[in-house]
C-alpha cells in the first residue's frame, strides 16, 4: 500500500512545473527569418503581456503577404531595371514597386523588387553590398598568364578612385568605392578571356574596374558580360525567380485560386533584414514606435550582443514582424545595466500604424492628468489654470513646453503646436518667459521687414506699425452701433470721392 502511495506521489510530481536554476536548451536555429537563434538573444526581462494582434510574417493573409513582400528577380538581358519593375507592377496588380539598385540593360542577375509597404526598405537595400561575376575581354595576350591577372586583381582591392563610364546616368565625377574581395575563376590566354568574381560596395562600376585592369596589365581590356550574384541579403542560389514565374503564379491564383505558387515566389520583407542586429519590443510598445516614438528601456524585451551606439538596428515584435529600422542610442553593455533611457530612435518605420492597439497614456500620471482635465483643474490642452493644485504645478514637468515652464503655451487655432518663447505671437494675456506681454494683434499689424533691410527701412516700418496701432487705439471701446455708423460714413466718403474723380475726368475730356 505504501509503495502504491509513493508511486502515485511520484506521478503527481512529474506533472508539476518546478523552478529550475538553468533554462533548458531550445533549438531555435531553424526558426524563420528574424526569429532565428532566438535563444541566443540577451534577455532584458521575461515578463510582458502578449496582445492578440499581428501575426508571423509567413502566416499573413495573401493581400498583406503580397503588399509586404519582396521578389528576388533574375533580371533578363536587354530591358532596363525600370521596365522590368513596371512589368512586375502590372502583372501583380499592386500600387507601388521599387528596386534595390539599377542594373544596366545588358546586365543580368539579382534584382530585388520591393512591393507596396516593402518599398520603405529600398533605400537601405540600395546601399547594401553587392557581388558580381564578370567576363573580361583583354586586348592582348599576357606574358605572365593567369598568375599575372590574379596579381592585378589582388592589386585592385580596397578603396579605389572611380569615374563613371562615358555613357552613364549619373554625373561623371571622381568618387571612391571599395572592393572588398575578388577572385579569378577562369582564364583563357589564347582567347584573351577571363572570368572573375568580385564583392564590392554599392555604386561600384565593374565596367570601370575592367578598364583599370587592362591599363594595369598593359594590354587594355573591357567588360564583355556581367551578372550580379548577390544584392544585400539576397543571393542567386536562394529563391531567385524569373518574370515567367511571376506571370504563371498570378495566372494560377486568378484561375484556380491556388496561392501556393504566389507565396513561393514572394518573400516577406523581413528576409531583407536578417543582416541587422535585432531589438525585440514588447507588444504594448509596438504602436507607439510606429507613430515615431523613441523606444525606451521599459519597452525592451530582448536584444542582440555586440550592439554599438549609433549602429543601425531592426526593431521587431515577439512574433518576428519588423516594426522599424532604428539607430541604437545605447550599447549592449548599457542595455544590460541601465534602468531608464532611450534604447533606439526610429529611422524608418516599416509596420503600418494601429495594427497593434494603443497602449500609451495609460500610466498613473497620464491617468491623473485626464481626470484633472475632466474635472476642470486643467484646461482642455492640459495646461494649469486657477483651479490647478499647487503640488501639481511644482511636480509636473511638461516636456512639450519650449519655455521650460509647466504647461506649454499653445495656440488652439493651430492644433497643439507650441509657440516660440519670447517675442512670439501668443494668446493675449499669457506672458512670455519673463518679459512683457505680447499680443497676437501686435504681431499681425507689424510691417514686414526684409532680413537685409537698412536702419532707415526698419525705422520706417516701425513708424507705419505705430500709426496702425494709433488708428486702432482711437476706436477702442466703441459699441456695435457706433462701429456700424462709422463704417457707413466711411463708405459715403469713398463714394463721394469716386463720383468727384469721375466728374473731373469728364471735364478734362
Amino acid at each position: 500500500m505504501a509503495a502504491l502511495v509513493k508511486q502515485q506521489q511520484r506521478g503527481d510530481d512529474d506533472q508539476i512545473i518546478k523552478p529550475e536554476a538553468v533554462t533548458p536548451s531550445l533549438n531555435t536555429s531553424d526558426w524563420p527569418l528574424l526569429l532565428k537563434n532566438w535563444d541566443q538573444l540577451l534577455v532584458r526581462t521575461g515578463h510582458f503581456t502578449p496582445i492578440p494582434a499581428g501575426c508571423t510574417p509567413l502566416r499573413r493573409d495573401l493581400k498583406s503577404y503580397v503588399s509586404s513582400g519582396v521578389i528576388n528577380l533574375d533580371k533578363p538581358s536587354n530591358p532596363s531595371s525600370h521596365e522590368v519593375v513596371a512589368w512586375l507592377k502590372r502583372i501583380l496588380r499592386v500600387d507601388r514597386t521599387g528596386h534595390s539598385g539599377t542594373l544596366d540593360p545588358k546586365v543580368t542577375g539579382c534584382l530585388i523588387v520591393c512591393i507596396d509597404r516593402a518599398t520603405r526598405l529600398v533605400k537601405s537595400q540600395q546601399g547594401a553590398g553587392k557581388e558580381y561575376v564578370c567576363v573580361l575581354r583583354l586586348h592582348g595576350k599576357l606574358p605572365g598568364g593567369e598568375a599575372q591577372l590574379a596579381r592585378a586583381l589582388e592589386t585592385l582591392t580596397g578603396a579605389l578612385f572611380q569615374r563613371p563610364p562615358l555613357i552613364s546616368a549619373v554625373k561623371r565625377q571622381l568618387r571612391v568605392r571599395t572592393i572588398y574581395e575578388s577572385k579569378l575563376l577562369e582564364f583563357d590566354n589564347d582567347r584573351q578571356l577571363g572570368v572573375f568574381w568580385v564583392s564590392c560596395e554599392a555604386g561600384t562600376y565593374i565596367r570601370t574596374l575592367c578598364v583599370h585592369l587592362g591599363l594595369l596589365l598593359g594590354v587594355g581590356g573591357h567588360m564583355q558580360e556581367l551578372r550580379r550574384v548577390r544584392s544585400g541579403a539576397m543571393k542567386e542560389d536562394e529563391s531567385m525567380v524569373t518574370l515567367h514565374d511571376c506571370l504563371d503564379a498570378q495566372w494560377l491564383y486568378d484561375n484556380q485560386r491556388d496561392e501556393s505558387y504566389l507565396r513561393s515566389i514572394i518573400q516577406p520583407l523581413e528576409s531583407l533584414l536578417t543582416m541587422y542586429k535585432r531589438i525585440v519590443v514588447k507588444d504594448s510598445a509596438v504602436n507607439a514606435v510606429t507613430y515615431g516614438a523613441k523606444l525606451m528601456i521599459p519597452g525592451l524585451l530582448r536584444y542582440e550582443a555586440g550592439i554599438e551606439v549609433h549602429e543601425e538596428v531592426v526593431l521587431i515584435t515577439t512574433k518576428g514582424e519588423a516594426i522599424a529600422l532604428g539607430i541604437a542610442q545605447m550599447s549592449t553593455v548599457e542595455l544590460s545595466s541601465c534602468d531608464h533611457g532611450v534604447v533606439a530612435k526610429v529611422k524608418r518605420c516599416i509596420m503600418e500604424r494601429d495594427l497593434y492597439p494603443r497602449r500609451w497614456g495609460m500610466g498613473p500620471v497620464a491617468t491623473e492628468k485626464k481626470k484633472m482635465k475632466e474635472s476642470g483643474k486643467l484646461d482642455k490642452y492640459g495646461r494649469p489654470n486657477e483651479q490647478t493644485p499647487a503640488q501639481w504645478k511644482q511636480e509636473y514637468k511638461d516636456f512639450n513646453d519650449p519655455n521650460g515652464v509647466n504647461g506649454s503655451i499653445l495656440d488652439p487655432n493651430h492644433g497643439t503646436e507650441p509657440q516660440a518663447a519670447e517675442g512670439a505671437a501668443v494668446k493675449e494675456g499669457i506672458p512670455g518667459k519673463g518679459a512683457e506681454m505680447v499680443k497676437k494683434e501686435d504681431i499681425e499689424m507689424a510691417e514686414p521687414v526684409a532680413p537685409n533691410a537698412s536702419a532707415a527701412e526698419v525705422a520706417d516700418a516701425a513708424a507705419k506699425t505705430e500709426k496702425k496701432k494709433d488708428k486702432k487705439r482711437k476706436h477702442e471701446g466703441e459699441t456695435a452701433e457706433e462701429k456700424a455708423e462709422r463704417k457707413r460714413k466711411k463708405k459715403e466718403k469713398k463714394e463721394k470721392r469716386a463720383s468727384k474723380a469721375a466728374a473731373d475726368d469728364e471735364d478734362s475730356e
